[in-house]
């Protein structure tokens, strides 16, 4: 008996600490598959990535218009800067609220009011030029706007998802690699997401003679189109370059290509009318943060 007795008790010795083992297993196994899962990652950057970045168009409202009657033009000017004021102020906003909402985000708290806006601003432009010429129809058609989204990339997600599976140390080094990724990417401030805001043209100008006004309101389309070009640019690298990268890779040469198409409008004007000076004042843009 008293041999027997500790054969058994090294058999329960060995079934109990072999059935340790395999619990013991299956908990490094279950902690493992757990911290390598990378739906949460996945989830936390589909989600930032909701309202991407991206530049505002409109259709042009100057060029759609009639020819002005003078007592119309002051009017016909103050709303046609606003529609551009309209246009930088929703281009503001769509760059801070980047990732926030969901997919109608954009189109319901951005495109829609700025829609309601512009409505109202072209309808008081046809109704002073109504008062003493033929009201203009059809212009209501201008008032929407859309989305010209860049290809900015997530960088801080993809970082963050990079070194979570790469090094098999679950969340802990994905979440770290992630909020590294945010970090580099304000880090290249000098192309952060904002807007460029340009003088207005059209407001500064003087009588626009019949014989030029169709190459003046050309040339006046241009400026919007090439303020739109350079937007999207701004959206599309964010995070590139140096501090410098915004004024020597975009607005530099806007300028240069404003000043180009302003000495246009002036040239178009002095034909047959007075030529106007000073424009060239409004040639550079800025950075709206």
């Amino acid at each position: 008996m008293s041999r027997a007795l500790p054969k058994y008790d090294r058999r329960r010795v060995t079934v109990i600490g072999g059935a340790a083992a395999v619990v013991l297993s299956g908990a490094v196994v279950a902690g493992s598959a757990l911290a390598g899962t990378p739906g949460g990652n996945g989830g936390a950057a589909n989600a930032r990535t909701l309202a991407a970045p991206g530049t505002i168009s409109c259709p042009d409202v100057a060029s759609r218009l009639p020819a002005v009657p003078a007592s119309a033009k002051a009017e016909v000017d103050r709303n046609l800067t606003l529609l551009q004021t309209q246009i930088q102020e929703a281009n503001t906003r769509l760059a801070r609220t980047v990732g926030q909402g969901g997919p109608d985000f954009v189109n319901n708290a951005i495109l829609g009011p700025l829609k309601d806006k512009r409505a109202s601003t072209i309808d008081r432009i046809a109704i002073a030029i109504g008062r003493t010429s033929t009201k203009p129809t059809g212009l209501d058609t201008l008032a929407a706007c859309t989305l010209n989204t860049g290809a900015a990339a997530d960088n801080g997600s993809g970082a963050g998802n990079g070194n979570g599976n790469g090094n098999g140390n679950g969340n802990g080094n994905g979440n770290n690699g992630q909020a590294g990724g945010n970090d580099g990417a304000q880090a290249g401030g000098a192309t952060a997401a904002g807007t460029i805001t340009c003088p207005d043209v059209a407001s500064r100008l003087p009588a626009v003679p019949a014989s030029a006004k169709a190459e003046v309101d050309r040339n006046l389309t241009l400026l919007q189109t090439q303020i739109q070009e350079a937007n999207t640019r701004l959206a599309r690298t964010v995070g590139q370059g140096g501090p410098d990268f915004v004024n020597n890779a975009i607005l530099g040469p806007l300028k240069d290509k404003r000043a180009s198409t302003i000495d246009r409008i002036a040239i178009a004007i002095g034909r047959t009318s007075t030529r106007p000076t000073g424009l060239d004042t409004l040639a550079a843009c800025t950075l709206t943060k």
